[in-house]
């Protein structure tokens, strides 16, 4: 959210040490789930169930910019990873998260450094991907188009 990325932008990136999953060395894969858990023990304790912890503004805005630091970190290595493995020179950055300015910067100063040709979705089209099928599914509701629960995804 907005809100989170200016918390992000106010905290120190390296303040907590969340994982990185890279899972296999020459993996392109990610995951996400062992940083979210971690962050939220981190907030919780060791009992997930338990109440928050009762945070300052300024612990919030650590765990915010770690947990960044964290995925961007991830997101980069991949990315150049896979720029090396496919012997690739472009690289195409869109979506929710290209919104974020981190990893704009991040992906941008890697691809200047290994002269790699970037290309950058405009903000104005970095929407977040859960509004977008959201606006699409109250257009087939009014269409009239449903599926039964048996419905599976392919791609």
């Amino acid at each position: 959210t907005i809100a989170a990325a200016h918390q992000a932008s106010t905290g120190t990136k390296y303040r907590i040490r969340f994982p990185r999953s890279w899972l296999r060395k020459d993996s392109l894969n990610f995951s996400f789930s062992g940083i979210k858990t971690a962050v939220l023990y981190h907030v919780r304790g060791q009992d997930a169930k338990a109440k928050p912890a009762n945070l300052t503004d300024q612990q919030k805005a650590h765990v915010a910019a770690s947990f960044q630091q964290a995925v961007v970190d991830v997101l980069l290595g991949k990315t150049m990873l896979a720029l090396e493995q496919q012997r690739l020179n472009s690289v195409i950055l869109g979506g929710g998260v290209s919104a974020n300015s981190a990893l704009r910067r991040a992906v941008t100063n890697a691809c200047r450094q290994k002269g790699v040709q970037l290309s950058l979705a405009p903000l104005r089209y970095c929407t977040d991907n859960a509004a977008m099928s959201a606006g699409l599914a109250y257009h087939k509701l009014q269409a009239g188009l449903l599926a039964d629960l048996g419905l599976t995804a392919h791609a």
